[in-house]
């Protein structure tokens, strides 16, 4: 029997189906993605590894896959494309992560995008997007992050979007939209819908204008940035010292948004940037090929190295060790995604990040005044040592950067590692909390394996060093101890006090020497007494509040705030001493009780090592 010629062919190209399949791969993602490349107008020095022949789009640059072979992410930021969106990409039913910010794309967003049954996060923000938001985004029920800021979008917001189950940020500002915003959203961890047209309700009136009403008979321009919570909306206007930066806010020209965290007289004002993934070759060539005359520092999650971009923009390369993660690099990225989400001006900022099969780094501006630690104990012959209002700022900054990661932060991240080598001083030593968020990086574990204790010994809570479980209070007790560091320049753990007594850590050295009201003996001798003695005393009852041996008993850090401030440190203080009169006591009677003999079952330290610390 003779097949036709058609018959042939579909019998041919349904064995080389069945052929393909059998790899893992098939052919339909690289057909999706060459045609998002044709349509972008990429030029053709770029994306040069988009070979249309390839069938397994895997090895490509910018693209992620998982283990078997299906696209997860695809990130193309600051790329200089002008053409538009391909509706094929509405194919990748496995797509997690479609970054294509900071472009110059035209066009719609294809209503096909609502076909990524996978998709968590979408960024088109800073592009020449216009017409209307899809409706079918709505379908998008596992999407965490929607960010369509300073694009010319235009048309209402579609009532589906109020409806995503999953959706934790919503970034809408600076385009044409109209319309009633749903009232849903604003129960959004995150959101931003200034500078539209759009009508907020009678229950949230201001929060969607360009323009407020100072109550005044005059009317002067303000921007209200808005940020949300759950449970809750804070309307913040910023003071008239930022309106400048707000008004080219406005403008195409200008990249950089602002936003606002938590109310508050202190005026916190924080930046979001965009999220780089960089090439391997390009830190490379950055850090010297990792030269060991660039290292800043080195811990438990790896050493950090100083960098320079080929447009001399001073980086450092957090170059990350012992990672372990059963999701491997797509768990890696969501992780760094949420620390991305968590943006704060004493957080320090995460540019980008870079994976291969065997390295996981992560970039950060350099900090030119290095650490606190670094300027404790470390400085050079003639460099300035850390003066005492410097100390009092750093305080006040490193706290309220760890209420934001407890409070305001949705996850919570814990940083399980708070001491002076991770708070680092910006050019005007403010400052910086680092690493946060590490701790949860590296520490995803296998589900049978107890989670490994993380951080600084001397810095360590005793629940979690006894237990492994960490928590709000862990990172409150570290930055007691951080506090003390800064009062008296020493380390938490000092071996060479073994000489003079017996109090090797920090905190039982000036328990003991706040006990005897010695405080010319707990202050940095690099001071030169010049502080304020009164201040000194605050900061030293503030650190031994938060050290507390039972967790609960530690303030949060809301609370350390307001201690700092001046609101209600002298009520507290006074309860703890009369615990602390009442723990002396008890052990004082045990000591009565029992007949302390060199062959005595007891051991006397192994008591006062259980009591309060």
């Amino acid at each position: 029997m003779r097949i036709s010629t058609t018959k042939m062919e579909l019998v041919y190209a349904f064995f080389m189906l069945a052929y393909l399949r059998s790899f893992g791969t098939s052919d339909f993602q690289g057909d999706a993605l060459f045609a998002l490349r044709t349509s972008l107008s990429a030029r053709q020095d770029q994306l040069t590894d988009w070979n249309q022949n390839q069938v397994n789009p895997c090895t490509w640059t910018s693209v992620t896959c998982d283990p078997k072979n299906n696209v997860i992410s695809v990130t193309l930021s600051s790329m200089g494309f002008s053409g538009t969106l391909s509706p094929s990409i509405g194919s990748l039913k496995t797509l997690s992560t479609l970054g294509l910010q900071g472009n110059n794309i035209t066009g719609e967003i294809p209503k096909e995008f609502g076909s990524l049954s996978s998709l968590t996060s979408l960024d088109l923000e800073h592009n020449r997007l216009t017409g209307e938001i899809p409706a079918s985004l709505g379908n998008l029920t596992k999407l965490q992050f929607l960010i369509l800021s300073q694009n010319n979008l235009s048309g209402n917001i579609p009532a589906t979007i109020s409806n995503l189950p999953s959706l934790i940020n919503l970034q809408l500002a600076s385009n044409n939209l109209s319309g009633r915003v749903p009232d849903r959203l604003f129960q959004l961890p995150k959101y931003n819908f200034t500078g539209n047209n759009l009508n907020c309700g009678v229950n949230f009136p201001n929060l969607c204008a360009s323009k407020t009403s100072d109550g005044g008979g005059s009317r002067k321009p303000k921007i209200a940035i808005v940020f949300g919570t759950i449970g809750g909306v804070m309307g913040v206007l910023l003071c008239s010292a930022v309106l400048f930066l707000l008004w080219k806010g406005r403008h195409k020209g200008y990249r950089r948004e602002v936003f606002v965290d938590v109310a508050g007289e202190d005026d916190r004002r924080i930046a979001f940037g965009q999220l780089k993934r960089f090439a391997w070759r390009e830190l490379q060539l950055a850090t010297d090929s990792f030269s060991e005359k660039n290292i800043l520092g080195q811990g438990g999650f790896g050493k950090v190295y100083k960098g320079v971009l080929a447009d001399n923009t001073k980086i450092a390369v957090k170059r990350l060790t012992d990672y372990e993660s059963p999701g491997g690099e797509a768990a890696f990225l969501r992780e760094v995604e949420m620390i991305s989400v968590a943006v704060h001006k004493n957080l320090l900022r995460l540019i980008g990040f870079c994976t291969t099969p065997s390295e996981r780094l992560l970039v950060y501006p350099f900090m030119q005044n290095l650490s606190v630690a670094y300027r404790l104990r470390e400085v050079k012959p003639g460099e300035p040592v850390l003066e005492w209002p410097t100390r009092k700022r750093v305080a006040l900054g490193t706290a309220r950067g760890l209420e934001y990661l407890h409070e305001h932060c949705n996850p919570k991240i814990i940083h399980r590692d708070v001491k002076a080598a991770n708070v680092l001083l910006d050019e005007d030593f403010e400052a910086v909390v680092g690493d946060f968020g590490l701790a949860k990086l590296v520490d995803v574990r296998k589900t049978n394996v107890t989670t490994q204790v993380r951080g600084t010994m001397g810095h360590i809570a005793p629940e979690y060093l006894s237990t492994g479980k960490s928590s709000e209070r862990t990172d409150v007790f570290g930055y007691g101890i951080m506090l003390l560091e800064l009062v008296t320049g020493q380390r938490a753990i000092d071996f060479s006090r073994l000489e003079e007594e017996d109090d090797v850590l920090l905190l039982d050295h000036v328990k003991k020497l706040e006990r005897e009201k010695r405080l010319d003996a707990i202050v940095d001798h690099n001071l030169h007494r010049n502080y304020d003695c009164l201040e000194v005393e605050m900061m030293i009852k503030v650190a031994l509040l938060c050290t507390q041996a039972t967790p609960e008993d530690r303030p949060t850090m809301s609370e350390v705030v307001r201690m700092l401030e001046g609101e209600g440190l002298a009520e507290r203080w006074e309860e703890w001493q009369q615990v602390e009169v009442t723990r002396r006591q008890e052990f004082e009677r045990l000591q009565r009780r029992f007949d302390w003999g060199e062959d005595s079952v007891y051991n006397q330290e192994a008591i006062e090592l259980s009591g309060g610390r």
